[in-house]
């Protein structure tokens, strides 16, 4: 059996196939960014899906496509940890960006961007990928992404910046307070999938016109720092991966259309393409 993962910082998405080729199993675990997350906690939080321990031995190889692991010490310990569960199993660990190049081609050269928890862009050929600058994470990069514009809220929330109804919205539905916000922020493993998390009242109120601009700016401020510096920007088909791509489609497509740059598609989840890419090309 053959593993597909396509790991964020906020979740995993595991696909086992059988001798076959066929699917055999779809599951889920967290997101194992060894930028955030403890490597203790990987072992245990695998170990808590039944399913992925039923089939442990069976697995001879997995490919594994992680945020953070575009370094080569992270790779080491995602190998690492995952050879503690999988020890028959043969472990190639790569950066999340190979996942979203395959996960998008389709027979032509573009630039493929991440949009999901953090965010990044690269260019891909079908063969060569090149990433043309670095992610610099959610303290001082990942613009456009789900802890992007989750941080603006939570900082438009507490500095009173947000229009009265959506401040009332706001305080209604999470009650935060200061110091809750800073403990999850500066205290715990993941603080950039808490910020991530706030996405969904922003999602539930997109069309709310203060809304459309805060996002519509941050989304502008992704292209001018991970697409525009490529010098194939605006010939190149630029195509998404991620749920903040697919859930802002509508303010990504108009940003695009005001800098005469040409979206393609907008994939949520790419491990369906991906798993399609791994059978025509790789197994």
């Amino acid at each position: 059996m053959v593993a597909i993962v396509d790991s964020g910082s906020t979740k995993s998405d595991w696909v086992i196939l059988d001798d076959f080729k066929k699917v055999f199993l779809k599951t889920e675990t967290i997101g194992f960014n060894p930028n955030f997350i403890n490597k203790e906690l990987i072992v245990p939080e695998i170990e808590k899906n039944s399913n992925l321990i039923l089939v442990k031995n069976s697995i001879t190889k997995i490919f594994f496509y992680g945020s953070g692991c575009g370094i080569k010490k992270n790779c080491e310990t995602i190998e690492e940890e995952l050879l503690k569960v999988f020890g028959k199993a043969e472990i190639i660990v790569k950066e999340d960006l190979m996942a979203a190049a395959y996960a998008a081609y389709n027979g032509k050269p573009a630039i493929v961007c991440i949009l999901g928890t953090g965010s990044n862009s690269c260019f891909f050929d079908g063969e060569n990928l090149k990433i043309e600058l670095p992610s610099l994470g959610f303290l001082i990069g990942d613009e456009g992404s789900g802890s992007a514009i989750g941080k603006q809220l939570v900082r438009r929330y507490f500095m009173k910046k947000l229009p009265a109804d959506l401040h009332t919205e706001f305080q209604d539905e999470y009650n935060l307070t200061l110091e809750e916000a800073l403990k999850n922020m500066y205290h715990t493993t993941r603080p950039n999938a808490y910020l991530a998390d706030f996405n969904k009242f922003v999602v539930e109120r997109k069309d709310h016109p203060y809304f459309q601009d805060m996002v519509f700016e941050e989304m502008k401020s992704f292209f001018e720092y991970q697409v525009l510096p490529y010098k194939q920007a605006k010939e190149a088909e630029i195509n998404f991966i991620g749920s903040i791509a697919y859930y802002y489609e509508n303010i990504l497509r108009s940003v695009a259309a005001e800098l005469n740059l040409n979206v393609g598609h907008v994939v949520q989840k790419p491990i369906e393409s991906l798993v399609s890419y791994h059978i025509k090309y790789i197994l």
